[in-house]
């Protein structure tokens, strides 16, 4: 059951053919008729197939994949180009906004406002940030619409659990919404009026509360297929939601974060520690095309799944794989028949691993670590960056790959699409998360965030670390070691004040070579133009 779900979220798709209507691209929920030519809520089955298209809009762009904007249904987002809809999935965009706005990626494409990111100087017009504002409307939108319609379906228990799952996709999608946009509007009908504008404390409170109440009603730890969430999901959510909350509110509630993060530690969900040949360290199968089945995926708490010949897209983690890869390197030891040349790390981020550096060149640069997490490929690569656009310039970090743990290609032999599925919440987040928790007053253990730190470590062969050694300042460098180009970097940074300002710089920050400070107002995206236009109810964020 749990491999046969990666399959069903584009197989038993293809005949519904999903027609979403954002044509006034506002977060407003589409009308249920809108949504297909098919009764869909006919009965449990057909509602099973509704419910994996909203977990298949979390992972391409469209019904069919996204890749042609022309062929029926089409993608979630109409009136995209081409090349647009290729690059509008979340994942993608995710990987954008949260890790190309850091330093842990540098990007040597050129495309328009990709370099925007890059340095920080994004506008209200910026494709990247406006598509996953798009991309979420159009998440809650399907989700809003399920849930409205699933109610006419007798009240068994998997409607229930169908309801709940979709209820903790909701959630998700205005987590996200309002960590990146701040004050958005909260639609949970289906409505045709325009929406009003909400702050940050109405998103907070509506995502807490539906967590809270859907947490006991998802299916127990470990029980639902591979791919679907279960309550360590909603979990999971709440401890991450709870870490970031004076952030958000200006709350603290590192207690609640506490509590979370250790009830998914305690729960059927455990480290990936002995890789695929019995040895030690298995770091590296958590971002192979097998890790649906290579004992990744036993630290999985949820996933957006692909497959190479049933989710074929240029987004998502096809883009991992690819988008790092170039230069000197061997696309096929990852499993693809190409890269894209597209992205870097900074000097910054390297730096992170300077205790683990085992070999330096002639010019005393590092070029061999034995933590684990360090996958740099320095060949030909210069550590220094003073041009974003020279791929050569700035190590490589391909960390994510399409080979599986044997050593074989991916389904897609062509080495095209790939295999990989991509963790939102991996159970090392929830030790990370109960250590920080702790360190900054939560009610947790020191004995046991300790352990935790040093059980990630372990499992990296890096060194332990002493009570001594577990400072704020170790923990938003941890963070960055296991969890980079995890889509969480930028989330870490503002939490710890190193986003915006000049206390952390890196490469090309507020696009300057070495760096500069940038206004607090970036720690938040601006909600599209056109959305402002559409919908005078609206008002920008600060800054834009």
């Amino acid at each position: 059951m749990k491999t046969l779900y990666k399959n069903i979220l584009v197989i038993s798709l293809m005949a519904l053919f999903f027609v979403a209507c954002h044509s006034d691209l506002e977060l407003e929920p589409v009308s249920p008729n809108s949504l297909t030519e098919l009764d869909v809520y006919e009965n449990e089955e057909t509602a099973f197939k509704a419910l994996a298209k909203l977990y298949q809009s979390y992972a391409t762009a469209g019904q069919l994949g996204g890749n042609d904007a022309t062929t029926p249904p089409g993608p979630d987002i109409p009136g995209l180009s081409q090349a647009a809809v290729n690059w509008s999935d979340f994942v993608y965009l995710s990987n954008f906004l949260n890790d190309v706005s850091t330093d842990i990626s540098v990007v040597a494409w050129t495309s328009p406002g990709i370099q925007n990111i890059n340095t920080m100087v994004w506008t209200s017009q910026n494709f990247y940030s406006n598509t996953m504002y798009y991309r979420l409307a159009a998440i809650i939108s399907f989700c809003n619409s399920f849930i409205e319609n699933v109610k006419s379906l007798p009240d068994t228990k998997n409607v229930q659990y169908y309801s709940a799952e979709a209820r903790y996709l909701r959630a998700l999608a205005y987590y996200y919404m309002m960590d990146y946009f701040g004050n958005v509007p909260l639609v949970t009908q289906v409505s045709t009026e325009l929406p009003v504008q909400n702050s940050r404390d109405d998103l907070f409170e509506f995502i807490e509360t539906e967590l809270l109440e859907v947490k006991d009603l998802l299916m127990d730890s470990g029980t639902n297929d591979y791919g679907r969430v279960d309550q360590v999901a909603a979990w999971a959510l709440l401890s991450r939601l709870y870490l970031n909350a004076e952030v958000y509110v200006g709350e603290n509630k590192y207690n609640d974060a506490v509590i979370y993060s250790e009830l998914a530690i305690n729960s059927t969900y455990t480290l990936n520690t002995t890789d695929a040949n019995g040895n030690g360290t298995a770091y590296d199968e958590l971002f192979l095309g097998d890790n649906n089945k290579n004992g990744a995926q036993v630290e999985f708490i949820h996933t957006i799944n692909y497959d190479g010949l049933n989710t074929a897209y240029w987004g998502g983690a096809t883009n991992l794989v690819h988008g790092y890869l170039g230069g000197s390197i061997d696309p096929s030891l990852y499993g693809v028949s190409n890269g894209w040349w597209g992205l870097r790390t900074t000097k910054s981020f390297v730096e992170r691993f300077d205790y683990a550096v085992t070999e330096t060149n002639a010019e005393g640069e590092p070029i061999a670590w034995s933590d684990s997490r360090a996958m740099f490929y320095t060949d030909g690569q210069t550590l220094e960056i003073s041009d974003a656009i020279k791929f050569n310039q700035g190590y490589l970090t391909p960390k994510w790959s399409n080979l599986y743990s044997d050593g074989s290609q991916g389904s897609d032999v062509a080495g095209n699409w790939v295999d990989t599925d991509v963790p939102i919440f991996r159970l090392a987040e929830m030790y990370l998360n109960y250590a920080e928790a702790t360190l900054r007053g939560g009610n947790g253990d020191d004995g046991k965030a300790l352990q935790y730190i040093n059980d990630l470590r372990t499992r990296a062969g890096a060194s332990t670390i002493t009570s001594g050694d577990l400072t704020l300042d170790f923990m938003i460098d941890e963070r960055a070691r296991e969890m980079y180009l995890e889509c969480n970097r930028r989330t870490d940074l503002i939490r710890f004040g190193h986003f915006t300002g000049g206390d952390y710089l890196w490469s090309f920050k507020g696009g300057v070579e070495s760096g500069k400070a940038v206004d607090n107002y970036r720690s938040i995206y601006p909600i599209p133009y056109e959305v402002l236009l559409a919908n005078p109810n609206l008002e920008q964020n600060p800054g834009y």
